[in-house]
């Protein structure tokens, strides 16, 4: 068996003396992993950084075999990314949540291109939490739980949604909410996309996405908590909205 394709490095860890095994994401064949002969060399080693952009060519005798990786580094990203500690927690939470959710060896084509655009705005810390957003619901409907923000699923309406459904994922208007308001989750316009979004705002709407990450897709189809990462990357990111937050009132 033999193939070619590009990739983005999700993990890597050491196989014996000098090889490693890497987990990548590729847009044909998915998550796959595969043996790095000598990638535990001064020469690989380098090359083989989360989210760095591969040329991969996977070898094996038969197809179930873990086979092997020859590798060439097409675009490097964690140099960009650790020069802002967003970046880098998000880059972090992307390529965890990327290896806790998809299966080995199941292509997911749109996934992939809306993962690679993402990792493309590492260098802009400014659209990035944004981004990360969109692409963690894009993550959601890839995984079968889609959230509907286009109109209430008790009146039908487009006008005044509020709240999400944590049962079905669907938007609730407030006059639609009635005596279930309280076990409603809240619809950020961060979500929705209406008006402008700062990290406050996106931190509130990783709230949600959060609950139906952790309650639908991480305990309800794979049985496992969320990666940590994820959390370090909320934490990070309060952080930054606490500071802007401070600095706008010193400044009035």
């Amino acid at each position: 068996m033999d193939w070619r394709d590009t990739g983005i490095l999700l993990s890597s860890r050491r196989h014996g003396e000098h090889a490693v095994i890497i987990d990548a994401f590729t847009p044909e064949h998915g998550r796959h992993a595969g043996i790095v002969r000598g990638g535990a060399s001064r020469r690989i080693a380098p090359i083989l950084q989360p989210g760095a952009q591969l040329d991969l060519r996977w070898r094996a005798r038969l197809e179930d075999h873990i086979g092997s990786y020859t590798v060439e580094l097409q675009r490097s990203r964690a140099a960009v990314a650790m020069q802002d500690r967003v970046a880098l927690a998000g880059l972090n939470a992307a390529l965890a949540l990327l290896g806790f959710t998809l299966p080995e060896r199941e292509p997911h084509p749109a996934l992939y291109a809306r993962s690679q655009s993402l990792l493309d705005l590492l260098d802009r810390p400014d659209l990035w939490p944004l981004a990360y957003l969109r692409w963690e619901l894009a993550l959601l409907d890839e995984m079968g739980y889609a959230l509907d923000l286009t109109r209430c699923a008790v009146t039908g309406s487009k006008e005044n949604l509020a709240y999400i459904s944590p049962a079905s994922g669907r938007a609730v208007s407030r006059e639609g909410a009635g005596e279930w308001v309280d076990r409603l989750l809240p619809l950020p316009e961060a979500l929705t996309g209406d008006g402008a979004c700062d990290d406050a705002d996106v931190v509130e709407a990783l709230g949600t996405t959060g609950y139906f990450l952790e309650h639908k897709l991480a305990a309800g189809q794979i049985g496992k908590p969320l990666p940590p990462a994820r959390v370090r990357f909320l934490d990070t990111l309060s952080r930054r909205a606490g500071a802007g937050v401070r600095g706008a009132r010193q400044n009035t």
